[in-house]
């Protein structure tokens, strides 16, 4: 089965939500399909990746997006029909590849990463090779709930890329031979914009023995919270919680801290952490989990999520208890949703948090110790998604 997968971000280093998916998405492919990978570009740390790609991929392109000219052309394009997030997520020359790809070696099935990537699948030269939509999250949703609560200039662009896209939405989906989200509840948003579509769901899954603490847990009474941090519902979260619920905590437990771990904080964030010793910003780390060992709690504060957050499943395989939001809980497995406090309040977050904090190290451990994350490997929960391929491929003409 030849393969050509197209992703919005080259699925390495497997450092954030959209590259983890991607990433592991490769990894179950190998051994079942010969794979043609097309990627975005969008930093020089994924440029300096792509060689290294070939590992997991039999052919790989990058193809560099302009910074530039993309956020010019979505100035452009607000006065038209177009998603921005269509208009954001392209590269000069894209076309002429996936048509040089296509003359060469014509794929049996398309993989088309999210929304983004699927409208190539939808253009020539690939209109007429089946293809499978990796839909993930019903990102129309992330943009309407975003739009309710911002006022002014932005959320006038968050409410219209959410109208825009969930038309875009809902044709993907018809037109695809199926579409993978990635919990139930993008199911049935789904489901609403397009009865029609074929939707099944394809959870994400979590690497347990890369991620289990070989040590004992920390004595610590350190709090984590780990994200992109240019991305805009996790810096709000961690400026949320850095001034609305950390001092609470304080009050009970004042050598309580928080450390925000992930690549480019904002200055808002940054400012707040040289104002307090309490608040620590990392930046960029290379590693995550040293940052989840050393902790007592973590949370996920975000008051918009869509889909699973990898976060949250990193933080119980490394032995933590997490406080998160109603947002966020929402998006969790049915089956690991007891192992995670939910607070809708700074107040209540505070109590959870405290709560936790108040545990041994040893009781804070046993609280999600039978969590059932050997259920979660990556190869059994995307083994549905190589079905899926190989259903579409078989459709394909002689």
């Amino acid at each position: 089965m030849r393969v050509l997968y197209l992703t919005h971000r080259l699925p390495y280093a497997p450092n954030r939500g959209d590259r983890i998916r991607a990433y592991h998405t490769l990894r179950a492919l190998a051994g079942h399909a010969d794979v043609e990978l097309v990627s975005l570009l969008h930093e020089r740390e994924e440029q300096a990746a792509l060689a290294g790609m070939h590992e997991l991929a039999d052919r790989v392109h990058g193809l560099r997006t302009r910074w530039l000219r993309s956020r010019l052309a979505a100035l452009l394009a607000l006065a038209g029909p177009r998603p921005l997030t269509h208009v954001l997520l392209d590269a000069p020359g894209i076309r002429s590849r996936l048509a040089r790809i296509v003359a060469r070696r014509r794929p049996d099935v398309v993989l088309a990463l999210c929304t983004g990537m699927a409208r190539f699948a939808l253009e020539p030269p690939l209109a007429s090779i089946p293809w499978v939509l990796d839909m993930v999250d019903v990102d129309s949703e992330k943009w309407r709930a975003l739009g309710e609560r911002t006022r002014g200039p932005m959320g006038w662009i968050y409410r219209r890329e959410a109208r825009t896209l969930a038309r875009f939405e809902a044709l993907a989906a018809r037109c695809a031979h199926r579409t993978l989200v990635v919990t139930d509840r993008e199911r049935r948003s789904l489901a609403r914009l397009a009865p029609e579509a074929r939707i099944e769901v394809v959870e994400n899954g979590i690497e347990l023995a890369h991620f289990r603490n070989p040590a004992p847990p920390a004595a610590s009474s350190e709090i984590v919270f780990c994200g992109v941090m240019d991305y805009a519902p996790n810096h709000e979260a961690a400026v949320w919680f850095a001034t609305e619920v950390l001092p609470r905590v304080r009050r009970s437990r004042p050598e309580a801290t928080f450390r925000v771990v992930g690549m480019r904080p904002r200055p808002e964030l940054v400012r707040l952490a040289a104002r307090d010793p309490a608040i620590t910003v990392t930046g960029a780390v290379d590693d995550v989990r040293p940052e989840l060992w050393r902790a007592a709690v973590s949370v996920a504060p975000l008051m918009t999520a869509r889909g699973v957050q990898n976060k949250v499943l990193e933080a119980l395989a490394a032995g933590l208890p997490c406080v998160v939001s109603p947002a966020v809980a929402a998006g969790l497995p049915t089956a690991l949703a007891p192992f995670c406090a939910v607070a809708d309040s700074a107040e209540r977050f505070a109590e959870a948090t405290t709560s936790l904090l108040a545990l041994s190290p040893a009781e804070r451990r046993e609280r999600v110790r039978t969590a059932p994350l050997a259920a979660y490997d990556w190869a059994q929960r995307l083994a549905p998604l190589v079905a899926s391929l190989a259903e579409a491929a078989a459709t394909r003409p002689a």
